[in-house]
Parts: structure tokens; C-alpha cells; sequence
């Protein structure tokens, strides 16, 4: 499916990073290791990569990979690409400051609790997990996201999933984003970024 929607010759949810990459520029410092999980075409981890980041990606179409590509080179920065299946990695023990989702809600709660095991064990103690997505309010919007409420997030839903991490932000908001064609318009958003012990 994925592979599919990628393969048209336009980005997706367009080149520029998403608005909380922005927003929440403080979260992230030049030099920091971070590692963009489900990263689609690059917009993401290629602004991380301007901003000094080391910037690993991970994304399973190799479409969506070959247009990461192409921004990271037109944009001169270096992201390491990986392809894989998030849900069949192998994620490495403790090595990223930073973990990062950026929409990636494509799956169900008992994935998505595979999804963030593997995920938490791949940021150093001290290091961050920051994810961003929809909320259920969304489904009202319909612009953007999976359509699906199992696959939306609370905050109970978040904080549950790290049980013992020091959460510093855990918020829900409204905004108007414009992110390609695949998130435009009012939208119900969650941020949420907490610290390994």
C-alpha cells in the first residue's frame, strides 16, 4: 500500500518538515544522534540532517527512499537511509539520543505496542522518544491520518506506553497544517516527548 502511494511524482505530505519539527526546534541540538522511524519521502529526517543532526532513517518503500534520496542530495546534507519493515526490525540497544515518529500511525494497538518496544529500546538512557500524530478529534476533520480510531492517540494512550519515563511534554491541540496533499487543513495533533531513565 505504501509503496503504492508514494510512487507518484509529487511528495506526498511535501518537502518541508512537519509544523511540530518547527515549533519544537528546541528539542533537537546539532550533533545529537536521531533515528526517524516510518520517515516516508525525507522532509523529516532531511531537515534534522540541515540542522547538524546525525540523522538515521528508516522507511519500507523503496520509493518513498529514492525521493528521500533525491531531497537530502538537493538539499547537500547526508541521512543514512535504511529500508525496512519497522514491525520486523532489529532495533539496536540504546543507540539514539533521540527516536522519533512522525505520523506513523498506521497500526493497531497491539502493533503499535510491538512498534514502541522496539523503539524505546533504541533510545540511550537519557535520551528522548518525541512522537507526533492525531488525536481521535481527527476522524471530525478528515484531513489526514489513518481513519481509523484504534490507531489514534491519547495521552493516556502515550504515557502508558513508557511506563517510568519522565514525560516533558504530553500535549493535544488543534492546528491548521499544510503538509502536501496528504495533511491539509484543521487538524486534531498530539505531541509528546519523554525521557529514558
Amino acid at each position: 500500500m505504501w509503496e503504492a502511494r508514494y510512487q507518484s511524482d509529487d511528495y506526498l505530505f511535501g518537502t518541508e518538515p512537519a509544523a511540530m519539527l518547527t515549533a519544537r526546534a528546541n528539542w533537537f541540538a546539532p550533533g545529537q544522534s536521531v533515528l526517524s522511524v516510518a520517515d516516508g519521502e525525507g522532509r523529516n529526517s532531511v531537515h534534522l540532517a540541515a540542522r547538524g543532526l546525525d540523522v538515521t532513517a528508516l522507511e519500507y518503500a523503496p520509493s518513498a527512499l529514492a525521493k528521500a534520496r533525491r531531497l537530502a542530495e538537493a538539499r547537500g546534507v547526508t541521512v543514512a537511509f535504511v529500508e525496512a519493515d519497522v514491525l520486523a526490525h532489529d532495533w539496536p540497544e540504546a543507540a539514539y539520543d533521540i527516536v522519533l515518529g512522525v505520523f506513523i500511525q498506521f497500526v493497531g494497538p497491539d502493533e503499535r505496542a510491538q512498534l514502541f518496544e522496539g523503539m524505546a529500546r533504541a533510545v540511550r538512557p537519557g535520551g528522548r522518544i518525541i512522537l507526533h500524530g492525531y488525536t481521535p478529534k481527527q476522524l471530525d476533520f478528515g484531513t489526514g491520518g489513518p481513519g481509523r480510531l484504534e490507531n489514534l492517540y491519547t495521552p493516556g494512550i502515550l504515557r502508558a506506553a513508557f511506563p517510568g519515563w519522565q514525560v516533558d511534554t504530553c500535549e493535544a491541540y488543534e492546528a491548521h497544517i499544510e503538509e502536501g496533499r496528504g495533511h491539509s487543513g484543521m487538524s486534531a495533533l498530539i505531541d509528546f516527548a519523554a525521557r529514558k531513565p
